[in-house]
Parts: structure tokens; sequence; C-alpha cells
């Protein structure tokens, strides 16, 4: 094993990014694979909903504590453990027989993304100290990052319709074992520091998400009355209401409140929670909607949400001039209300109608997305203010996570409740229209109001292993 230390720039950041690639792109890749893999594997629609959402539940489950294990015990260690995980859950879930043990699969993959993700950026940023060197990197990084999120679903239509759906998992069997050998010879070590781990809220956090997932899911299919469903609603309505009390009781918490005393800082984690709940529902209502309301083969569907991904580098891109220019609550609120516009038109679509015109509202919804999430990430880590950046990163990450798997599994209920796709897609994106409307609003009030007038936010929290930008949109 070599030190680490060695080794050129670019060996570094491949090293690092191989995880983040397959992260990212299997976040998205399952929107355009799902109908295939919903009738190979004979499985109905909650069912499919669970091997999407489970990868994002325990993700977002696990996001907070992983941050702390990369600092307690070491980044490097932590990211080899995530890569391990990943790669035998990805192999896993290629050689599922049925649905359930596709769903096992990718609650572990979301456990081992959860490991690596945050480790990863702790690892760029030790790798490269000089900041100006590190800046150029970074924006490389998130380039990257956006561009396989971007190509994730296109990707997915490609691979499943000449070689398979399980083809989609396979790809991560050689890009874990290159990106685990090149982590070892080119990253080097980072000591770990004694920490407390909040271990009862995360536990509390990861119970209170599954009871509320299986609640949207399981919903409409066992009915909203069943004992199993009203049991996981007592689940999630005890853990909202005593998480925060235990929380302010313990040594260790799982978030650091104290910062969402600023209004921009709980803006900006407002509008991460609603946004990803849009985005990434809109991403799994057409995936499906492309093949079963038109008709669409894997490929074609892929093509087809094409215009919603392909922008997204090309405006994290364009943030950077427009930001110097307008203010950053101003212009974050003007691309969600862009995005509420396009949803809305969206939940007009008809099966017969013409492309071109859903086209034109995906781009648009596109575009506004890779505008939103820089500018909310940087509202952040100004309102955090300096020393806080690593953990409202981890704050702002997990949020958004939150947001993708409520709104998948809400689009999912949606779906599940008619089997006429025109009706339920036009109630679906009626719903995200009124999301992006929500988070436009929160962004007014909260972000672009105060930024009048308002000075820095000061608040001191303990740090946490980096995470300020896991996950572009």
């Amino acid at each position: 094993m070599a030190s680490g230390h060695g080794g050129s720039p670019a060996m570094k950041i491949t090293a690092l990014a191989a995880g983040f690639v397959m992260a990212s792109v299997d976040a998205t890749v399952m929107q355009i694979a799902g109908a295939t893999v919903q009738e190979r594997l004979h499985a109905p629609l909650s069912r499919l909903t669970w091997a999407v959402d489970g990868y994002v539940l325990t993700f977002a489950a696990l996001l907070m504590l992983a941050g702390g294990l990369a600092g307690r015990l070491g980044a490097r260690r932590v990211y080899l453990w995530g890569m391990a995980v990943f790669l035998a859950a990805s192999l896993a879930a290629a050689l599922a027989p049925a649905i359930e043990v596709l769903i096992a699969a990718r609650l572990v993959q979301g456990a081992g993304a959860a490991l690596f993700m945050p480790s990863s950026l702790a690892l760029l940023v030790e790798a490269f100290p000089d900041p100006r060197r590190r800046a150029r990197v970074l924006g490389l990084w998130s380039a990257t990052v956006s561009s396989s999120i971007a190509l994730g679903p296109t990707v997915g239509g490609l691979l499943v319709g000449t070689l398979g759906w399980r083809s989609i998992f396979l790809l991560n069997v050689p890009l874990a074992i290159a990106g685990m050998a090149l982590a070892r010879r080119h990253i080097a070590p980072v000591p770990g520091r004694p920490a407390p781990l909040a271990l009862p809220g995360h536990a509390a956090l990861a119970a209170g998400l599954g009871a509320l997932s299986f609640t949207l899911i399981e919903g409409p299919h066992r009915g909203w009355t069943s004992l199993p469903v009203l049991t996981a609603i007592a689940a999630a309505l005890a853990v909202a209401a005593l998480l925060p009390f235990r929380e302010r009781r313990a040594p260790a918490t799982v978030m650091p409140w104290a910062l969402f005393r600023g209004p921009r800082f709980t803006g900006a984690n407002a509008v991460g929670f609603l946004f990803n709940a849009a985005f990434f529902g809109t991403l799994f209502l057409v995936g499906l909607y492309f093949q079963h309301g038109t008709g669409a083969g894997p490929l074609r569907a892929g093509l087809m949400v094409l215009p919603m991904t392909v922008f997204l580098p090309l405006s994290n891109l364009a943030f950077a001039h427009l930001s110097a220019r307008v203010p950053t609550g101003v212009l974050l609120t003007a691309s969600l209300l862009l995005a509420a516009a396009a949803s809305f038109a969206l939940a007009t679509l008809t099966p017969s109608g013409p492309y071109w015109t859903t086209a034109a509202a995906l781009a648009a919804t596109g575009i506004a997305g890779g505008i939103v999430s820089p500018a909310m990430t940087a509202v952040m880590v100004d309102a955090a203010g300096p020393g806080n950046g690593g953990v409202a990163g981890s704050v702002l990450n997990t949020g958004r996570q939150i947001g993708t798997l409520i709104g998948i599994a809400v689009i999912g209920a949606v779906l599940g409740a008619s089997t006429d796709w025109t009706t339920s897609a036009t109630l679906a994106f009626s719903l995200v229209g009124a999301a992006y409307t929500a988070a436009a609003l929160a962004a007014w009030r909260l972000i672009a109001r105060p930024e009048r007038t308002a000075a820095p936010e000061k608040h001191t929290v303990p740090e946490a292993a980096p995470c300020t930008h896991t996950q572009p949109a």
C-alpha cells in the first residue's frame, strides 16, 4: 500500500470521483430502468417504489452519522468501507432473483453511499491543501458530478435497452474495484479525532424516516386505515415528537440546531428539501410515464428525459456569472418559479400531444435546477459562517435526501391511486408545481428579503466532516 501522498492530481481526482459518480448515477438510473424491472420481476408499483426509495432512505438516514464516523475513524478508512459495501450490494442487486432481494440490496447500497460520499469530499480537501488549486479542482468536481447525474437516465436507458436491467448494477463492480485500488495507492490516510456520536438520535431518525416511507409507499396498497400503516404513522409521529426533546438534552446531537436560528440558513434547507422532492419526484414520474403512458422503450425514454438533465452542468456554470449580477436570493426565487411554471405546464400533457412541448418544459426544469443547487449551497455556506461549512453542508444534503425520499414516495402513492396514467400524471405534476412554488416563497421570504439588510449570521457549532456539495441537481 502506498502512502497516498504520491500520484498525479488526475489520479487523486479519479480515485475519489469513482464513488461519487457511481452513487450519483445510481440515484437516477432506476428512474428509467424501473419499468423494465417492474415487468421482469413481476413487481407491483409499491415494490418498485421501495427499490427506488430504499437507496435514498438509508442514504438520508445515515449521511450525518457517516460524516461523524469519517471524522472519528479517518476519512480514507470510511471511504474504503463504503466502497466495499456498495460493491457487494451492487453485485447482489445485479443477481437479484426477486424484487424483495433487489430492495434489500438497494438499502445496503444506500448505506455504502452514505459512508463514502462525505468521506470523498473530505479526502479531496485534504489532497489539495492549496486554496487556489483546490478551488479549480472543486469546480471540476462539481461539473463531473452534475454530468453524471445528467447522463444517468440516458445511460440507464441505453444499458437496459441493450444489455438488460441487471447491467446498470454490474457496471458498478469494475468502477468500485478501480476506485478502491486508486484510493489505496494515491490518497493519503487522514487521521481520525475523538468525537461523540449521537447514536440514539441517529437511530431514531432512521426509524422515523423508515416509518414515514412505509406510510407513504404502503398506504395506497394496504389501505390508509390498515393496522401496519396506522402503526407506521404512529411511529413516525412519535419520532417527530420525541427526537427534538431528546436533542435538547443530549450532549451530542444529530443536528446543529443553533444554525437554524438564522432565517437564511433555515431558508436554504427548506428550499433544499422542497427542491429535491420536486426534482427527483419528477424524474421518477417521467421515467415511468414515458414508458407506461406513451409506450416508449427504455432507450427512447432515457433520451426523452435528456432535456431535463442535459442543462444541469451548463446551468451550474452559468450560476457563477449570474450571481455576480443578481442577488442570490432573487436568482433562487426566480429559478424556482420557472421550475414551478414548467411543472404546471407538464400537468397538461397527454400521450397524444407533441413531444416538443414536453421537452421545452423539461428543459426549463433542468435549467432552473442547475441554478438552484449551487445557489442554495452558496446561501447555506454564507449563512453558516466561517468554520461551520462542513457540518452545514451535511445538514443541507441530509435534508435534500429526505426531500428526495418523500418526493418519490408521494409520486408513487399518486401513481398507485389510479390506473389512468394521464390523470395520475396531471395530479403528480400539479403537486410538483406546488412544491416548487412553496420553495420559491421560502426563498423570497427567508433568503431574498433578509439579504437586503442582514449581516452575516454568526454561530459556532461542532465541526463535522466536510460535505458541502454531495448532490448537485
